[in-house]
């Protein structure tokens, strides 16, 4: 191939990608109602492609085509080109699945036992398992918000008065000290600004502290309800219109609540604004495989993608930190949820159901210690599983008063996500049981 035929072909691909990136720049695919128009043109080829039999040789032209596809289109940007990607996933997923409930099972030949149909049974249900997650899970991230912050009012006098909560118990004062003073010089009005410390530990040293430097010490008799009873003491305790919370170990920026006060002014049904959790120290595991700074952490995927998807649904969860909190809404609800171990986000759903309306803030705003040892890191991801699964159980998101479709959904793909153990369990033990 001559250089000028080359040129010519590297010209003409150039000017194709471009006239692609310029459509799916459009501002039309900004517009919510795309989705349901996108959604109506595609379903009946969609159900051609997925229940249409195919032979080998075809089969293989279609996976290697979607391949193929994908990777090209995955070069360019745009919302466009997410929803495309998805559906490309949720089609061949959709298609596997068909080929497994009508072709795959063998029902009613005769040539299986009680024991096949056992383990066929239990391989089809962790795939339809995690087909659903999947679904749920793209329709969660549908629509990332991107919400940017509010400017707050000109006039100082209107700001509200802000009570800034370090609940602590048995962490020493060195990881507690940076906390309390950058909260102290959080910037915000001085006289409508406080900063309590809940000490469940009831230490001297830090009653100590505390007077030395402005904070205000509280202490309760008992340690009931662990976090949440500590916060829920503190409320009877204080009168702020706001409450921002931080774990004890999470250092605030100055313009923490700069950043996250403005939608409340401008939302007055706004129970709660969220921030990420953003860490300066290396988990177990990054630091164990070097790949602290290097590859995103495990939690961007939910700060970074998942809770913007939740807050186009007003499903915005509560993360227990790094967030502000209308004393209203806690009021109204009966204060931080104690009925599983994962109280925020069940105080989140509580406030949803009575209507109040959530926001998250893609803007780190503070930064904390990740879990330092794998027997602490396992056993914080156990107590989400396990509060999920409570939550699951006494106030399931799919039944009830009060929550619309989307946030369902996005309550309930968080919780099922956390019975993963069983369909792995099934995953690994599959090939044994064809096996033998």
């Amino acid at each position: 191939m001559s250089l000028n035929t080359r040129a010519g072909v590297r010209s003409g691909r150039f000017r194709w990608d471009r006239r692609i990136e310029r459509i799916s720049e459009l501002a039309l695919w900004d517009h919510p109602l795309m989705l349901l128009a996108i959604a109506l043109m595609t379903v009946i080829p969609a159900i051609t492609i997925i229940t249409t039999p195919l032979s080998l040789t075809w089969q293989s032209f279609l996976g290697l085509g979607t391949v193929l596809l994908a990777v090209w289109i995955n070069r360019l940007e745009g919302r466009l080109v997410t929803h495309i990607m998805i559906v490309l996933s949720v089609l061949l997923s959709s298609r596997y699945l068909w080929w497994r409930f009508t072709e795959s099972l063998g029902w009613g030949t005769g040539s299986r036992t009680l024991l096949d149909y056992f383990f066929a049974g239990g391989l089809l249900a962790a795939e339809v398992y995690a087909y659903i997650v999947l679904f749920l899970g793209y329709f969660q991230v549908l629509w990332p918000l991107n919400r940017k912050p509010a400017i707050l009012p000109a006039d100082i006098a209107s700001w509200p008065t802000v009570d800034i909560y370090i609940p602590t118990y048995n962490e020493p004062l060195k990881v507690v000290r940076p906390t309390i003073l950058a909260a102290l010089d959080v910037d915000w009005p001085q006289d409508k600004l406080r900063v309590y410390v809940l000490d469940d530990g009831r230490r001297q040293s830090f009653k100590d502290f505390c007077d030395a430097v402005g904070a205000i010490h509280i202490t309760r008799g008992d340690n009931r309800h662990a976090k949440a009873g500590n916060l829920n003491a503190a409320l009877s305790k204080t009168t702020g219109d706001f409450i921002a919370i931080f774990d004890c170990d999470h250092v605030p920026t100055r313009s923490f609540l700069q950043i996250s006060m403005g939608w409340f002014l401008k939302d007055k049904k706004l129970a709660m604004t969220q921030t990420p959790h953003h860490f300066f120290s290396p988990d177990p595991f990054e630091r164990n495989l070097g790949t602290f700074r290097q590859v995103p952490n495990e939690g961007e995927l939910f700060y970074g993608l998942l809770q913007d998807g939740n807050d186009f649904w007003n499903a915005t969860f509560f993360c227990g930190s790094c967030a502000v909190l209308r004393r209203t809404a806690l009021d109204e609800i009966g204060g931080i949820a104690v009925e599983t171990v994962t109280e925020d986000a069940h105080t989140a759903l509580k406030m949803h159901r009575r209507g109040w309306t959530t926001a998250y803030l893609n803007i780190p705003q503070a930064a904390g210690l990740a879990t330092e040892s794998l027997s602490a890191h396992v056993g914080q991801r156990i107590r989400w599983a396990r509060g999920m699964a409570q939550i699951f159980r006494i106030d399931n998101p799919l039944f009830g008063r009060g929550l619309s479709i989307g946030q369902r959904i996005c309550y309930a793909n968080a919780m099922l996500h956390f019975f993963y153990g069983f369909p792995r369990v099934v995953f690994l033990t599959a090939p044994l049981s064809y096996l033998f």
